[in-house]
């Protein structure tokens, strides 16, 4: 059974983020995910959770300066040690919320570093958040993001994501697949999905082009739902979408699936 959650970053944004999680709730959601839970009381964010019967999906590790347009720091080499603190606060954050899945954003590859040291980097990174993971029961993630939307970033593909998790050596780091960044990049989306299905523990949809709702662009989201049921693929599916008006107006697509 396909099981959507609420990206709370992208979704009911005409009000107020601690908001989104009645919203959300309102709308027939089970789960929610969202970019960064940093700027907010852990305990209030869990009393959302819990007063709302909702189960956080995801979260991601901190990011750097975001508002800055930094997106994500673990493929740099001089921020190693900020990527270190900011595993320990992601898993005090998780715990808080009962989030077992964190997700890494590689960042934007620095230039003028040897790729070797940039991929030394971010795997030397993957190992020891994995291992700090692991030991709090909480699984991490890669995602590959297109480089149209941000250009640079450093992992951009899903067979390379797969082999960087290989490179780690860990069991405990999986394949966050994202429908919208994969179809800009790669597309072969069932086919895909179906050959890294055994790595794949969270996926996110957009519809393209414009990242908006799915059947407002060329994917074909009921042939992909029911290819996904097919396989036996469990895991959630994260509505990271920007509405084409609002949330509510747009959420006939997922009426059978909520």
């Amino acid at each position: 059974m396909t099981k959507l959650c609420a990206n709370l970053t992208m979704l009911f944004g005409e009000v107020d983020f601690m908001e989104r999680f009645a919203q959300a709730a309102h709308a027939g959601f089970k789960g929610v995910e969202f970019l960064f839970p940093y700027a907010y009381d852990k305990h209030q964010l869990a009393e959302q959770l819990h007063v709302h019967g909702l189960k956080q999906v995801l979260h991601n590790l901190p990011a750097g300066n975001w508002a800055g347009g930094e997106r994500g720091i673990a493929c740099l080499p001089d921020r190693v040690g900020e990527f270190q603190d900011g595993v320990g606060t992601a898993i005090e954050y998780a715990q808080a919320l009962g989030c077992t899945q964190l997700n890494v954003l590689a960042g934007i590859a620095p230039v003028g570093v040897a790729p070797d040291t940039i991929c030394e980097t971010f795997v030397a990174n993957v190992e020891f958040a994995a291992r700090a993971l692991a030991a709090a029961g909480i699984r991490l993630l890669i995602e590959p993001i297109n480089t149209y939307d941000i250009p640079g970033f450093y992992v951009s593909h899903s067979q390379q994501a797969i082999n960087l998790i290989e490179a780690s050596a860990s069991e405990n780091v999986f394949l966050q697949y994202d429908i919208y960044h994969m179809q800009r990049m790669e597309g072969e989306l069932a086919a895909t999905i179906e050959r890294h299905l055994p790595k794949i523990a969270h996926m996110q949809l957009a519809d393209n082009p414009g990242r908006h709702e799915p059947g407002t662009g060329e994917i074909n989201y009921p042939f992909l739902f029911a290819h996904l049921e097919t396989l036996g693929y469990d895991g959630w599916i994260g509505c990271e979408y920007k509405p084409a008006t609002t949330t509510a107006a747009g959420l006939h697509w997922a009426a059978d699936y909520l």
